[in-house]
């Protein structure tokens, strides 16, 4: 991945002269410094050790995982049995416990709480196999509709403020498991990235009167500069001030705060979508490490004018080392609009997919 990159750099000379943006949302700063692809990097970490034994995920193997919260399944077959096409199941090593009360307290100047919350897993394919991509579109748009299904759910314990479902691939994205899933954390408190975006997008509106989001998407929409992909119902586009090189955002164009709203004709569209770009990705960079994570607004709010949901989609390209920490700066060596024009190009055909 870090030659990808390297040789990437290579066709930016010309454009060596560092720039600073503005994330225009939360206010934090980039760096885009082309030269810095051109620096040694320690190689990439391992990938996962081949033969490590029975995959927990896997279908028939349903007894090395907790019993099932909900699962999509073939006609008569009966929970924690074979039969499923996603399965959700609790974390096995859960960040936090579903179990009781938060009790809330202090300590003098600190504040804490018990960590009550709910940490699940959505398995994503009864069988073996470690990229989405390599899935049929309509078991994504299954996936998709499953978190979906979670979040309208825990919504109704009173306990819980906010869902944040996301995806580790490969070691170097903090995946511990090879098999295609993702995981749903559900918190008793917004999380900061989240209220930083909100507070963000509460300004922007109640200076201009709009939706910092839908105004995004017009924008790039305009200048087209950034876009990847544009289809009726979502666009896809590396932002203005990505923090990191080839990171990608699916927007919905019509307005929605919740995750949890989208509509079935939604997430049809959205299966294509997704798989389209982490597809490109895959044949741009090589099948790298990455995360995605969908933003949503908080359960104990109503629809909200200024905050919009989306996906951001990370490769895990570069690493966040001493500077990033002590500033809150990131440093991005791959200009966006780079990014998004060699992603463009790539065209891919999400009809395939393993289905067994």
């Amino acid at each position: 991945m870090d030659q990808t990159l390297m040789g990437f750099a290579e066709s930016l000379r010309g454009l060596s002269m560092p720039e600073l943006r503005k994330d225009p949302i939360v206010g934090r700063w980039v760096i885009i410094a082309t030269d810095r692809a051109r620096r040694p990097v320690a190689p990439p970490s391992e990938p996962f050790p081949i033969g490590a034994g029975v995959c927990p995920f896997c279908e028939g193997n349903e007894v090395h995982t907790p019993h099932e919260i909900l699962a999509y399944r073939r006609p008569n077959t009966r929970p924690d049995e074979k039969g499923w096409r996603v399965r959700v199941v609790p974390n096995k090593f859960p960040a936090l416990q579903i179990e009781g009360g938060l009790s809330k307290r202090g300590d003098g100047i600190y504040d804490q709480m018990n960590g009550v919350g709910a940490h699940e897993v959505i398995l994503e394919c009864p069988f073996h196999e470690a990229s989405l991509t390599q899935l049929p579109v309509e078991n994504i748009r299954e996936i998709l509709w499953v978190y979906r299904d979670r979040l309208v759910d825990l919504k109704k314990d009173s306990r819980f403020v906010y869902g944040m479902v996301f995806k580790n691939v490969g070691p170097a994205a903090g995946a511990s498991l090879e098999h295609s899933h993702s995981q749903l954390i559900v918190t008793p408190i917004v999380p900061i990235n989240v209220i930083e975006e909100m507070s963000g997008s509460l300004d922007f509106f109640n200076y201009r009167g709009r939706c910092i989001y839908c105004d995004m998407v017009h924008q790039e929409l305009t200048g087209e500069k950034r876009v990847v992909l544009d289809t009726p119902n979502f666009l896809a586009f590396c932002p203005y001030a990505a923090r990191f090189p080839f990171e990608t955002w699916i927007l919905p164009k019509h307005h929605n705060s919740h995750y949890e709203n989208i509509q079935k004709i939604e997430v049809d569209e959205f299966g294509v979508v997704l798989k389209t770009i982490l597809m490109k990705l895959e044949i741009a960079l090589s099948k790298p490490a990455y995360n995605y994570i969908i933003h949503t607004s908080p359960f104990d709010t109503q629809a909200l004018p200024h905050y919009h949901w989306h996906m951001e989609i990370i490769p895990r390209l570069t690493r966040v080392a001493g500077f990033e920490w002590g500033t809150g700066f990131y440093i991005n060596p791959v200009p966006p609009e780079q990014a998004a024009g060699f992603l463009r190009e790539i065209e891919v055909d999400v009809s395939g997919g393993r289905v067994e």
